[in-house]
């Protein structure tokens, strides 16, 4: 098992060094994305661990040099199952889940607001069609019994609006204290707590 500190560390580089591509048809970049998310989170007094999901959650379209080739977000490549599998092991639930969830929570909007489609922009909707369309009544029920559904269409609509060019958000190196406090602890450490 990959030590959580040194899993952060590696998350952090790939941010750092691949964040500049290009979000799929938007005008940000990954990074520009990801920061707005949290920081959309953060406005809304989100736990820290939903914040560092809304940071977090799209960085499996930055795992795979491939995905730049296919626009970096423009379609259904798994990256949230892709990105969940990163950070699981490393975080806590509360923030892999909610990143393991948010492309179902964009197809369960789908399914229960009409109104919610019209919102999203122009590449979202294509991949939405790529990712399977609007959840059936079936699929709507076996989101909902998810633990942290609620937790990834919070984060689904910070990620539809965290595509607005120059807007103001904290560095990702001022977020490094809130992401090590979402760390997994040892089970040493957890025990000590108990005590």
């Amino acid at each position: 098992m990959v030590e959580p500190r040194a899993a952060l560390e590696r998350i952090l580089s790939i941010l750092t060094e691949r964040g500049a591509r290009r979000y799929g048809g938007e005008s940000v970049s990954q990074l520009e994305h990801a920061l707005q998310a949290a920081a959309l989170a953060r406005s809304e007094r989100a736990p820290d661990a939903l914040v560092a999901a809304a940071l977090l959650h799209d960085v499996g379209h930055l795992l795979d040099e491939a995905d730049e080739a296919r626009g970096g977000g423009g379609g259904d490549d798994g990256h949230e199952m892709r990105g969940a599998e990163v950070l699981r092991g490393v975080f806590c639930e509360a923030v892999v889940e909610p990143v393991a969830l948010h492309v179902a929570a964009k197809r369960y909007l789908c399914a229960v607001d009409p109104g919610y489609r019209d919102g999203l922009s122009p590449a979202s909707v294509r991949s939405l069609d790529l990712q399977g369309g609007p959840l059936s009544p079936a699929g709507c029920r076996l989101f909902r019994q998810r633990q942290y559904w609620e937790a990834a269409v919070q984060l689904r609509c910070w990620d539809d609006l965290a595509k607005m060019p120059g807007r103001a958000t904290l560095p990702l190196a001022r977020q490094l204290d809130l992401l090590e406090g979402c760390l997994l602890r040892p089970a040493t450490d957890r025990g000590a707590e108990t005590r």
